[in-house]
């Protein structure tokens, strides 16, 4: 790490520290030469490949616009928006994986959103899925009806 002052090609780490959210490093650096001190944040870079082969970055913010539009008129708080973005991010970042594909990010998406708003979810898993028909919708609508009406699994019944 250069010095931002001097240049000097070296540093010294004085003190180390995560953020508050967890996904970065605050590191405060002395120049030997200078011995002036600044701050460094370091972050784990997450590409997301895209369908056309281009890699980009991972955006929570793009997760959360793209969510937005499947939540349009539907009573969802920008909170709950902020929430989903912060569970995807989490659930990509948990594969351990550099580099994910758009449909990865997209299967991250639709567990936190069928929590969140059932027609949200379709909307987003009829664009995601690519559905094609009524047939496509039928079976999305008959496979949450399906999953709503599966009893809780007891804690009791999970044991054995």
């Amino acid at each position: 790490m250069h010095c931002p002052f001097c240049r000097h090609p070296d540093s010294r780490v004085v003190d180390s520290r995560t953020t508050d959210d967890g996904t970065s490093i605050r590191r405060r650096r002395q120049c030997p030469d200078c011995t002036r001190r600044f701050t460094t944040v370091e972050t784990a870079s997450l590409m997301v490949i895209k369908r056309s082969g281009v890699t980009e970055p991972f955006s929570r913010a793009k997760v959360i616009a793209g969510v937005r539009k499947a939540c349009q008129g539907r009573p969802v708080t920008e909170d709950a928006l902020a929430l989903l973005g912060q569970r995807v991010e989490e659930a990509v970042r948990a594969t351990g994986c550099a580099e994910l594909s758009t449909h990865d990010v997209g299967l991250a998406i639709l567990g936190p959103l069928q929590e969140l708003d059932l027609v949200a979810y379709l909307r987003f898993a009829s664009v995601y899925r690519a559905f094609e028909g009524l047939e496509d919708f039928e079976g999305a609508i008959a496979e949450l009806r399906a999953a709503a009406e599966r009893p809780p699994v007891e804690i009791a019944e999970q044991r054995h």
